[in-house]
């Protein structure tokens, strides 16, 4: 690979490569070599998109296309629930849920004839139309990708394509052309806000590090994502690591950092493997190391793997793990921006955040805060999952509606069920109930009704679902990765966990919901870190907004959604049964007692709510309350 070591030969590099996207991003037809991208991250592998690729770069041979074919892989679509997705340029044609055995008919009569496969197109449910690219399809139109700009379009093992598409622009003019003052004033001005779940402003904490004198200091990326259906940071790191590795540098030259790290955890083998060829790639164009760019600045970044501890999110407890120690938070102040790595003035950065600065200097601090609310500008990135149609990843200006992003972007609810709530923030969030689908998503309007942005996680729960599980789930969840260090989260988080599992196997009283209430205060006043002070959250909205659902678990012994098992009771209708016995055949504790061709019924003293009664009748004789 030739090394650039001026701005002057980045342009050039830019200008050289620029064509290797022509046909993917002005979409005209005239352009007479076409583009395939196969989806290529972590779900759709899953789903066999490697084959897929493989099927295409064989099929491309046999047929004598590779004149006029490339084919290659890509990061994440967003369009999940519809993967794994193939796109072809310069039509810009959409295919979902593609398999190994449609490429032979997308070679032959799209690449050979130039005719759609019809079969393959999204079609609209609302309207049952099949749409051809992706522009038209709901689930994209609401959407603004900013942090996710590449993922999708550029093949993220090829440093040429993100620089094809102004990758490093902004790095070689903060070098050659601004001071690290003035780098830190234009993020300043963007109003970038810290995407990692407290939403601090990041040029203040830019200016923080740079404003403390140390021989040496540190940018670390935090990819330590951890909350329950999140998979934000992932995508970007799978699809567009330069994006990262280039922030990263530039928040090096703010604040006077010499080296970087990516702590990112260990499950994410897909995520580190392009990190890698990333980082690789950067160096041996001369894109990190000595004298990038042939100045006097001077960069480089190493990997750090997490073993998956959730409470390594936190910046000090990552800070620990790095230097080598048991991940565990410490008493702040001071902030890392003063004391951080080896007590070195350090910043913490999560992905999204990293992701979004090399844009802001590629189209200024103006453009970059037209986007969002007053208060939050640019867009952000949420991991739709749940009980909703479109599972996927979304990224949409800040202040979008709540229920835009539910029904217009994720198409609505499964199934024709209710929307009951959306859980936002994963463990450390809350849950949104109906009345607010019309809030608009920013920091302050989130946190005014309970809950928070976090990460990104956005969970969509519907009728059938118990909230008071649901805050069980995420109570079980922190008591399991709780560090330990501080009694409140340790020993507090743990008895709030025992009096929710008593509440859902029918030994809950009302006292206890007093202690619940009690507890969540003083947990979120006295724990050590934002993870433990913030870990009441879920069981404080639910008890806020679905109040009658923890009185029936006390008062009546009921689950409303049907969903906890120890309150159910299974009942034999009298008029309906005809005494088949395929009931009393199937229990596996034969609670089940009666003649042929008579009403049968149920001992529940010894009946384990297992259900299989109910799966067996036919009649409908059974019912579950």
């Amino acid at each position: 690979m030739p090394k650039i070591d001026s701005f002057e030969k980045l342009q050039e590099a830019y200008k050289k490569y620029q064509p290797l996207l022509h046909s993917r991003k002005d979409g005209k037809t005239s352009v007479t070599t076409r583009t395939v991208l196969i989806c290529g991250g972590t779900g759709c592998q899953s789903s066999e998109s490697t084959v897929i690729l493989s099927e295409f770069e064989r099929l491309i041979a046999e047929n004598k296309l590779q004149e006029s074919v490339d084919v290659s892989i890509a990061g994440c679509f967003g369009f999940c629930e519809k993967g794994p997705i193939v796109k072809i340029f310069p039509e810009n044609t959409f295919y979902v849920q593609v398999t190994p055995a449609d490429v032979p008919e997308i070679v032959e009569q799209h690449l050979k004839s130039g005719k759609l496969v019809s079969r393959l197109l999204y079609e609209d449910p609302a309207k049952k139309e099949k749409i051809s690219t992706s522009d038209e399809i709901p689930f994209y139109k609401l959407q603004k990708r900013v942090a996710l700009r590449n993922c999708g379009l550029i093949n993220p093992e090829k440093i040429e394509e993100y620089i094809a598409n102004s990758g490093y622009q902004a790095l070689g003019k903060a070098l050659t052309q601004m001071t690290p003052a003035q780098v830190i004033d234009e993020v300043k001005r963007s109003g970038l806000r810290g995407r990692g779940g407290a939403g601090f402003p990041t040029g203040k904490k830019w200016e923080f590090a740079r404003f403390y004198e140390s021989d040496e200091k540190f940018v670390i990326c935090n990819a330590d994502e951890g909350d329950p259906g999140a998979f934000m940071d992932r995508s970007v790191m799978e699809g567009d690591a330069h994006s990262v590795i280039e922030g990263m540098a530039l928040a090096g030259y703010a604040i006077g950092a010499s080296q970087g790290y990516v702590y990112i955890r260990a499950e994410y083998p897909l995520a580190v493997n392009r990190l890698k060829i990333a980082l690789s790639q950067a160096r041996e164009y001369g894109l990190l190391g000595k004298n990038i760019l042939g100045t006097d600045f001077s960069f480089d970044i190493d990997i750090r793997l997490g073993a998956g501890a959730f409470v390594c999110g936190e910046e000090t407890a990552l800070i620990h793990s790095i230097e080598g120690g048991r991940g565990e938070p410490r008493n702040k102040p001071p902030f890392p921006a003063q004391a951080g790595l080896w007590e070195k003035p350090t910043i913490v950065n999560n992905v999204e955040t990293l992701a979004n600065i090399p844009l802001i200097f590629q189209e200024g601090a103006e453009k970059f805060a037209e986007l969002g609310s007053a208060t939050s500008k640019g867009t952000k990135v949420f991991a739709l999952a749940g009980k909703v149609n479109n599972v996927g990843l979304v990224e949409v200006p800040m202040g979008t509606k709540l229920r835009e992003i539910i029904y217009d972007i994720g198409g609505g609810i499964r199934d024709g069920a209710q929307f009951k709530a959306a859980q936002t923030g994963g463990p450390s969030g809350g849950c949104i109930p109906a009345q607010f689908l019309d809030t608009a998503i920013d920091y302050e309007s989130l946190m005014s009704i309970g809950s928070m942005m976090g990460s990104g996680g956005m969970i969509v729960l519907n009728d059938h679902d118990c909230m008071v599980n649901i805050a069980r789930f995420y109570l079980e969840f922190t008591v399991e990765e709780s560090c330990g260090r501080c009694a409140p989260c340790r020993i507090g988080n743990k008895r709030m966990l025992e009096i929710l599992t008593d509440i859902t196997e029918g030994r809950g009283t009302e006292a206890d919901l007093r202690e619940l209430k009690d507890l969540s205060q003083t947990i979120m006043d006295t724990s050590l870190c934002g993870l433990g002070q913030t870990a009441p959250n879920p069981v404080i909205s639910t008890m806020k907004y679905f109040w009658d659902e923890y009185e029936a678990h006390v008062k009546e012994k009921r689950c409303p959604a049907g969903v906890c098992q120890k309150l159910l009771k299974y009942e034999i209708i009298p008029d309906k049964c005809i005494g088949c016995t395929a009931c009393a055949r199937n229990c596996p504790v034969s609670c089940i007692t009666g003649s042929a061709k008579q009403p049968h019924v149920i001992d529940q003293s010894k009946c384990i709510k297992c259900g299989a009664c109910m799966t067996k009748c036919r009649f409908g004789a059974i019912t579950r309350n």
